[in-house]
């Protein structure tokens, strides 16, 4: 079945300009691999080569688009991360009509990206994949955000709030500032876990008669095939990010209005993520939300 995001593959491409890519009829031999890895899924697009200066044709020729899981390692661990990433590169390439052999660079913008050991190790995995003179570029996924929003430029900031929850900008001068990110352990509130943990909690309390009784209740443990809000304990403890973040959209959906004030709070916690991060450049930026 041909990919609804794909309008092309490499082989095609060459063939529509007349033979082999070549810079004059816009393109030239390889493609660039760009991944968006966060703490739910993955997506990897391949689009063709372009020579640097060149401007992009619009719209830019998508050749594979593939989604995997998790490739966040401190939210899987390396075996999962590393699986994730081989299956949505490979699929992507298929789909492309592409081989190892083809890619020029690989951009990785993933979650769980906070330190430079961080980087080194998953470009380590990269480089296992492909020859070496393939360009690696890894970096955290809210780098990536940015930049998608300034077109290419690192001036700004990006606010995230998905399955996490992270700040990240950079001034005129190149110096950059982030708030937020630590994972759910350390507090991303405002994020889909820091929702969904409050929807959780707003149910144990009514259980155990600290708060009042809520309709989430009946919903939730329904949601989670459980008969009694005791069994949610055991069930989270091995399920503690995934479980909670992903039923998130779930319990807006039914009850916005019941739990407005829990929505409100998380989004000040957001928020409140930006502001020592949009407080340190002296001039005006923009935001990426």
């Amino acid at each position: 079945m041909r990919n609804p995001h794909s309008n092309g593959n490499l082989r095609k491409l060459q063939a529509d300009g007349g033979g082999e890519a070549t810079e004059e009829n816009g393109f030239v031999d390889g493609v660039i691999l760009g991944l968006d890895g966060g703490a739910t899924s993955t997506v990897c697009v391949c689009v063709p080569f372009f020579p640097f200066g060149d401007r992009f044709p619009e719209p830019l020729p998508i050749l594979g688009r593939a989604v995997a899981g998790c490739t966040n390692r401190n939210s899987v661990g390396e075996t999962a991360a590393r699986d994730s990433l081989e299956q949505v590169i490979s699929e992507a390439l298929v789909q492309s009509g592409s081989d190892k052999s083809d890619v020029r660079g690989v951009c990785l913008g993933v979650s769980g990206v906070n330190h430079p050991s961080d980087q080194e190790k998953i470009e380590n995995w990269i480089r296992d994949i492909f020859p070496s003179h393939v360009k690696v570029f890894v970096q955290n996924d809210a780098i990536v955000a940015l930049a998608s929003g300034t077109m290419g430029k690192l001036h700004g900031c990006v606010l995230i709030a998905g399955t996490g929850c992270i700040a990240y900008g950079f001034d005129e001068d190149g110096k950059e500032a982030r708030a937020s990110g630590g994972g759910p352990i350390l507090g991303d509130w405002g994020s889909g876990y820091g929702i969904a943990a409050q929807a959780l909690t707003a149910v144990i309390r009514a259980h155990d008669g600290r708060g009042p009784q809520t309709m989430l209740t009946s919903t939730i443990l329904k949601a989670l095939g459980l008969s009694s809000p005791d069994e949610l304990i055991g069930y989270l403890l091995f399920k503690i990010n995934d479980s909670i973040s992903k039923h998130m959209p779930f319990y807006y959906s039914w009850y916005p209005s019941l739990h407005s004030k829990l929505f409100r709070h998380e989004e000040k916690c957001s928020l409140s993520f930006y502001c020592p991060v949009g407080q340190k450049p002296q001039h005006h930026f923009k935001m990426v939300v």
